[in-house]
């Protein structure tokens, strides 16, 4: 999901500005900061707190191993139960919707030694994240490819960095048409395939905004899927949800053949369903925009 914008705290005054101004910047940069470090504490108790409730005591339900690495909320922690419970193989990942790789769902992974694909539709970032992680570029286990990601170009993309077949992992966030691309991968099979969801729209709805190869998120609640359209769709594709992560942002899904009993039952929307909880990283609630859903 995209950033917040820095705040106007942070932005310098010329060295011309009077001291008395100078003076009351300093001061409400230190407000603004305290501020934050008290929310980030409250956010955090109030994660801790929920946490230690009946709902989450189930030792199948993943919510408890959420946990931040370089993941932009709890991912990474989920990610290494969830192969801690299924094993991995080639230890092969894909992942769109990078951004600059410092904060996405396989960076950890990278530093843990597996290998994969990077695709970022933005020209900067991608070119921050080659420069960033370019020690593993030269190892040659990761491929960074820019590219804006649409249903028509995901297979070809995928199958130009030469993965194709089984891989572990499968990481979508691309703040739209997520349900539409994930429809539409037939070049790998992941046995895991973690994907950005709609949590403004809750069970039992199933919805999902109607493709458009062009789709760029307008910061409103009108993109991507429900959790129950993509419980549909990873149902058809032979996946079964096992979780969300506590932010409500993404949802997990395993492929059905290894879940077995090693998740919690019953794999439904409805019980798994992590409601939005974006104050927790500090970020703003998507404002609401009138716009046309598609059932599905």
């Amino acid at each position: 999901m995209p950033r917040l914008p820095t705040s106007s705290f942070d932005m310098p005054l010329s060295s011309t500005e009077p001291e008395q101004l100078r003076a009351l910047h300093q001061a409400l940069t230190a407000n603004a900061r305290l501020a934050d470090a008290t929310l980030s504490l409250a956010s955090h108790r109030f994660w801790l707190d929920q946490l230690a409730t009946e709902h989450y005591a189930d030792p199948r339900k993943l919510t408890r191993h959420g946990r931040r690495v370089y993941s932009q909320n709890d991912e990474d922690g989920l990610l290494q139960e969830i192969f801690a419970r299924i094993g991995t193989t080639d230890r092969r990942f894909v992942e769109f919707g990078v951004e600059t790789g410092v904060e996405c769902n396989t960076a950890k992974l990278l530093v843990e030694g597996w290998s994969g694909l990077w695709i970022e539709g933005d020209a900067q970032h991608a070119a921050r994240a080659q420069r960033t992680l370019a020690s593993f570029v030269r190892e040659g286990r990761l491929q960074v490819k820019q590219a804006f990601v649409t249903a028509e170009n995901i297979n070809r993309l995928i199958l130009s960095a030469g993965i194709a077949g089984e891989i572990d992992l499968l990481s979508i966030d691309i703040d739209g048409n997520d349900y539409w691309v994930w429809r539409a991968i037939e070049a790998i099979a992941p046995r895991v395939v973690v994907i950005e969801y709609n949590a403004t729209l809750p069970p039992p709805l199933s919805f999902v905004t109607p493709y458009a190869a062009d789709f760029r998120w307008d910061g409103s609640n009108f993109y991507g899927a429900s959790l129950e359209a993509l419980v549909r769709l990873g149902k058809a594709r032979g996946y079964q949800l096992v979780g969300c992560n506590f932010v409500g942002v993404n949802a997990f899904f395993v492929r059905a053949d290894l879940c077995a009993d090693k998740f919690y039952l019953p794999a439904t929307a409805e019980a798994l369903y992590e409601p939005p909880r974006l104050f927790l990283r500090l970020a703003n609630n998507h404002h609401g925009r009138p716009g046309v859903l598609t059932a599905v």
